[in-house]
């Protein structure tokens, strides 16, 4: 999984530079960029060592991350420095001055964009339980290597680009591509009202139309090429049966894989025997007929474990048709996620009634059974576990001059071990150790219930038969006992087949909607990975429009104007239609990971935004027309903007792929940043400047700070 992670990594920092240089034509500004990557890694493996992280799968995915967004302040800075050089010796201007210039104009643009970036990932210290503990991490190594990044975009790019960098030539040409860019820029302000009544529509139609699309998980589904598997046989099954059941579904998990495809299988069979003082709270299965298995595939093997479920489903119930077969969580973030639940899907039935819990309980499973995708519908504990009961009748046992407690006592002797009702040690004169001594009834001895009615009953010196003194038949009890608040519970485990986990959640809930109200003193919750999962979605939703809002502060405070600030965040609905779009079409769950994703995008789409109507402020204030103030906005920023946005998206590419099994895990957060950047990209190049121009048309050029010591405020007074 590192390797993996680190060879995406260098992917995603080999295509960066391929994107600079492809842009700038300049090899020495690509190496430029390049070389701040590796210092920014490091510095940040610094930073997460000093607060006493650890180098894991969410810090290594949180820098891998980081390496499409770290060459965004650096390629900024190199392009302004670029772009300075190209005029700087018709001015006259040396190149360590047209350095520094380039360095002030975008010292606090490039600030400010990267507290936008570091105020979207705010979403992960909102979220609940283990998703908090595995984003934080990821978190906290991106805004390391962002800080990293700007302090070296500022103190070591402009050292490289003095030695460096050489002036352009002064046959330079505008690209035609630029002229292209221009001519639509000017058609799409000369509409801008349409352009931007246009962006509406679109935006809103698009998220109508692909919100109710998009299927809901915790974390993406990969194959993780291990499965567990739960056999119960008929309750009460002795441990000799279900070893050969166990056996026998081994030899059909061998036939359908393939032995040479199975890599290791480990097994437990039934429970310790009473003799051994382990408490079976600790243990995998409720009695003698269970059994648990877990089989790990080798990575060779070329098997899907879903669809291997599935067949295995089918044989088991041919050949193994008395038992009951439920397949659990086989790896650890499933385990983790589904919180002690066996399975992702569990309903659970309590109340201080057993009897009226079970009775409900069989009107919930009528109704869970009625939804096609679930797999595996069945009690969590055996409800007939096999007794005799015995009720003693007092009047003749004393006749035997016999209490209860001498009845229980012969019993217990008898069909288990005298140890658990007289404790006898002998102790070994040479050795010194004590040896326990116990009696009891050879087991081919009881072998049913008229010799169990036989049984010799005796208290000083009084006898007496077991059927003399009691009536002896069969019964059941509960073969596992529940308590959740002191009250007993029912619970129903089953398995989502060809259904993501939200959707599945929802015909859950509108089966138990069905149902109506449940009795009185009845409680019906649902557990497993559904919970989690609404907890971590809504903790991302809060986070989100947090994030947001602490953008549109930011914004308002460095720009002094709520419509700039608006304006920056109009780009914002543009990501949400790309990543939507994306995951549309990779056929991408919304997940922890795509949602981080997200909220990456929004961040680097906002802090590209701000580089357009900072230029563009420039301009007007410079005396232009917010029309053309747009136009000029746009011209200047064009190259540096498409440059960001290609250097991180190709970044992206590797990790998008998903090429390595922990690569499949973080692709997610990969595409939903392409998607979302790519869409940005296009409303920040063509529609942004009409929003701006709309905007600005009429605002005045001073500033609306009242401070007398402002030279932008129109209170300014000259010392």
């Amino acid at each position: 999984a590192i390797k993996g992670l680190m060879t995406e990594s260098a992917l995603g920092a080999l295509l960066t530079g391929v994107m600079v240089l492809l842009f700038l034509r300049d090899w020495r500004s690509s190496v430029i960029v390049i070389l701040t990557i590796p210092f920014a890694l490091l510095s940040a493996v610094v930073w997460l060592w000093m607060t006493g992280q650890t180098i894991n799968m969410m810090t290594l995915g949180g820098l891998a991350l980081a390496v499409g967004v770290l060459v965004d302040e650096a390629t900024v800075e190199i392009e302004n420095i670029h772009s300075l050089l190209d005029s700087a010796k018709a001015s006259g201007m040396s190149r360590a001055m047209a350095v520094v210039e380039a360095c002030r104009r975008t010292a606090i643009p490039r600030l400010l964009a990267m507290l936008c970036v570091l105020s979207v990932f705010v979403p992960s210290f909102f979220m609940a339980g283990v998703a908090r503990q595995l984003f934080v991490p990821l978190s906290i190594a991106v805004g390391f290597a962002m800080i990293s990044s700007y302090v070296l975009s500022t103190t070591l790019v402009p050292v490289l680009a003095t030695w460096m960098m050489h002036e352009a030539k002064e046959s330079a040409q505008t690209p035609r591509w630029r002229e292209w860019y221009a001519s639509i820029l000017r058609f799409s302000i000369r509409w801008q009202w349409g352009v931007a009544g246009a962006y509406a529509i679109a935006a809103a139609v698009l998220l109508f139309v692909l919100i109710p699309q998009m299927h809901l998980e915790i974390f993406p589904t990969t194959d993780a090429g291990q499965f567990q598997l739960r056999l119960r046989a008929p309750t009460g099954t002795r441990i000799e049966r279900t070893e050969v059941m166990t056996l026998k579904a081994l030899d059909i998990i061998k036939h359908e894989v393939g032995p040479e495809n199975v890599a290791i299988e480990s097994d437990f069979v039934g429970v310790q025997p009473p003799s051994y003082p382990v408490n079976t709270i600790f243990l995998f299965t409720s009695g003698p007929q269970e059994s648990v298995m877990l089989v790990s595939l080798k990575p060779e093997a070329s098997l899907r474990v879903e669809e291997l479920k599935e067949r295995l489903r089918q044989r088991f119930a041919k050949d193994l048709s008395n038992v009951e077969v439920s397949f659990e969580a086989g790896d650890i973030i499933s385990q983790v996620m589904s919180f002690g639940s066996p399975t992702p899907i569990e309903v659970v039935l309590q109340g201080p009634s057993l009897a009226d819990n079970r009775a409900f309980a069989e009107k919930v499973r009528a109704e869970l059974a009625k939804i096609s995708n679930l797999r595996d519908l069945q009690y969590g504990q055996p409800f007939d576990y096999p007794t005799m009961q015995v009720t003693v009748d007092r009047n003749r046992a004393g006749q035997f001059n016999l209490t209860v407690a001498d009845v229980a006592k012969s019993m217990v002797a008898a069909t288990s071990s005298s140890r658990f009702v007289e404790p006898n040690f002998w102790r070994d004169p040479v050795s010194g150790n004590g040896f326990q001594i116990q009696v009891e009834i050879p087991q081919n001895r009881v072998r049913s219930i008229e010799e169990l009615k036989g049984l010799r009953l005796s208290s000083e010196g009084h006898q007496a038969l077991l059927r003399d003194v009691a009536d002896v038949r069969f019964g059941t009890t509960m073969g596992e006992v529940d308590r959740y608040n002191m009250q007993r519970v029912v619970s129903l485990t089953a398995n989502l087949h060809g259904e993501y986990l939200g959707d599945g959640a929802k015909q859950i809930q509108q089966a138990l909607r069905r149902l109506g109200n449940p009795p009185r003193g009845i409680t019906v919750a649902v557990r497993g990975q559904i919970p989690p999962l609404e907890e971590t979605i809504s903790g991302l939703r809060i986070g989100l429009l947090l994030s947001i809002l602490v953008i549109f502060l930011l914004l308002t405070f460095n720009f002094q104007s709520l419509r700039l600030a608006l304006t920056v965040l109009l780009t914002v609905p543009a990501v949400l239609c790309g990543v939507l779009i994306m995951l549309f079409i990779t056929r991408t769950t919304v997940n922890v990971q795509s949602f981080m994703g997200a909220i990456m995008a929004i961040g680097v789409a906002v802090a590209n935004a701000i580089l357009f109507v900072t230029f563009s402020e420039f301009s007007r204030k410079g005396g232009a027309p917010a029309e053309d103030a747009a136009l000029e906005g746009g011209r200047s920023r064009a190259r540096a903007i498409l440059m960001t946005a290609a250097a991180m998206i190709f970044g992206m590419i590797p990790m998008a792929l998903g090429l390595t099994e922990s690569g499949k895990q973080t692709a997610p957060l990969a595409r939903a940043v392409i998607g979302g950047l790519a869409a940005a990209t296009i409303s920040t190049l063509f529609i942004l400047p009409s929003i701006y121009a709309i905007f600005e048309r009429r605002t005045q050029v001073k500033s609306p700070s009242l401070n007398p010591y402002d030279p932008e405020s129109k209170y300014y007074e000259k010392a």
